[in-house]
């Protein structure tokens, strides 16, 4: 008996060394006034404090994605012109510090979005003004080759002074890895590919080929719930969520509830959405006239039930949640701030704290455990 008490305390020991409280936050900021590029900060979950670590210069890196070896950290430069680009840097997680390695072009302008592959072979982004998706590989130290596949989307919504034409605005991975879906702003499609990491052209056509949305809807960024299960869409012109149910690699329409809750049409600016990694809670951020989070309870079924709206500062373009799903950190672009909200585990509302991190135009929040 005595052997089990101290074997289960053992346990207990080291499981509470694994579950860390000590992150990096990297920051991507826009660079046209006092930023120069991307920040990290050491981010104590349980203190919540933020400590000041270091910072690299790189041209409005407004989205970033981390390998998953937690290495190399790519990152959009949302230029137009033709001067839109990916760039890659090496991450050192003893003193979370960046180191740049390349920029390639990513043919197109205004990129926005950009992932990478779960071999850390494959980075894709999404070009919002040219609507492409460029795809790259990467070399063994983690640096970007020239584009490898450049796809480019047709066609125009109802919209007309955002819909005049396709608008990638963002492309990532289904669960099982094998499939990429990329939401397209200016045509109300959500595109469908093939993914085979080994190929030269790693996207192909898969059928459906599209999923054809509400005209008007705008689809932005998307999510798939823990259980692999189901996938939430935010569509940002008319402020909804889209809830599809995720089987045999097909899309099922179950459920529309909104997220922007501003009166009039053009009012509405959703932008982000995020579930809590046990999947009991959705979050969607909206910026314009809404400026707010809203929360939502997630049902067996999938579907949502909205809790509450809470105000934030101004354009929360990008959030995140703490591995732990204590905690949601916002990206206000123009109140030049991150502010950290606690979570309730019963209810998903949101506390807010009195920790804020000024810093110039944050636009993209990520988080790596320091150990």
């Amino acid at each position: 008996m005595k052997r089990t008490i101290i074997m289960l305390l053992l346990f207990l020991s080291f499981f509470a060394k694994a579950q860390t409280s000590d992150y990096y936050l990297l920051v991507g900021t826009y660079t046209d006034g006092k930023s120069t590029g991307i920040y990290v900060y050491k981010f104590n979950t349980e203190k919540i404090t933020f400590t000041y670590q270091s910072e690299v210069k790189s041209e409005n890196p407004s989205y970033l994605a981390i390998s998953k070896n937690q290495k190399f950290v790519y990152a959009v430069n949302e230029n137009g012109e033709h001067k839109g680009a990916v760039s890659s840097f090496s991450f050192d997680k003893a003193n979370g510090q960046l180191h740049f390695f390349n920029t390639q072009l990513s043919e197109g302008d205004h990129p926005c979005y950009v992932t990478v592959d779960a071999s850390g072979k494959n980075v894709i982004a999404a070009n919002y003004s040219s609507g492409n998706i460029a795809v790259f590989k990467t070399k063994t130290d983690g640096s970007l080759t020239p584009i490898a596949q450049n796809i480019v989307h047709q066609g125009k919504g109802i919209v007309a002074d955002r819909q005049e034409k396709a608008h990638a605005h963002s492309a990532n991975f289904t669960p099982d890895g094998n499939y990429v879906l990329a939401a397209d702003l200016g045509n109300d499609r959500l595109y469908q590919y093939k993914f085979d990491s080994v190929k030269k052209e790693v996207l192909s056509e898969a059928k459906p080929a599209f999923y054809t949305l509400q005209p008007g809807s705008g689809p932005r960024h998307f999510e798939f719930h823990p259980n692999k299960k189901y996938c939430y869409l935010l569509n940002e012109l008319t402020g909804k969520v889209a809830v599809y149910n995720w089987s045999n690699n097909n899309l099922k329409l179950i459920q529309t509830i909104t997220s922007d809750s501003t009166a009039g049409v053009g009012n509405k600016g959703s932008a982000d959405i995020h579930l809590t990694p046990n999947g009991k809670f959705l979050y969607t951020s909206n910026r314009a006239k809404a400026n707010d989070i809203t929360v939502y309870k997630v049902g067996n079924d999938g579907k949502l039930s909205m809790v509450e709206h809470v105000k934030v500062g101004l354009h929360p373009r990008n959030f995140t949640i703490d591995p732990s799903g204590k905690l949601l950190l916002v990206a206000n672009r123009d109140s030049n701030t991150i502010q950290v909200f606690k979570i309730n585990a019963s209810s998903g509302k949101l506390e807010k704290t009195d920790v804020i991190l000024s810093i110039d135009k944050p636009v993209c929040l990520k988080m790596v455990p320091v150990k």
